[in-house]
């Protein structure tokens, strides 16, 4: 994140349970090495016939969503696309968990603490954008 952006979420009002900053990264650090481990696994059962190949849809999905983020909520600079955003990333999280327990179980239960810090973010975001309401979209 470059400084301009990084001094536009400075702006924004948060609620005071809001993590700082710095957080942010250590955690995501984790959650991707989980991501690319367990999603990884799926992609290649998947693709070598040991699991369906319509159960990497919803991770396909999930990691679109999951890019898309950084660019509507800083580089956009727009709340609104940014909460949509993360409750597509947490949708379809939720549904590729439940798709993969069946055939993979170590890949739902690997992805809790993901699950867990999606939902938190969620919750976060909608604050924000709430919170925000005149602030969510450059002029």
């Amino acid at each position: 994140m470059n400084a301009s952006m990084y001094d536009w979420y400075q702006t924004l009002k948060k609620p005071r349970w809001a993590p700082p900053a710095w957080v942010f990264g250590p955690v995501w650090t984790v959650l991707y090495v989980i991501i690319a481990v367990s999603f990884g696994a799926v992609f290649l059962a998947s693709s070598s016939g040991a699991a369906p190949a319509a159960l990497s849809l919803p991770f396909v999905l999930n990691l679109v969503f999951n890019l898309a983020y950084t660019p509507l909520q800083f580089g956009l600079r727009n709340n609104y696309l940014a909460a949509a955003d993360v409750l597509l990333v947490l949708v379809t999280l939720a549904w590729a968990l439940v798709a993969a327990y069946p055939v993979l179980s170590w890949v739902a239960w690997v992805n809790l603490p993901y699950l867990a810090w999606v939902s938190f973010a969620t919750l976060l975001q909608l604050t924000i954008t709430a919170m925000n309401c005149s602030a969510t979209t450059r002029l």
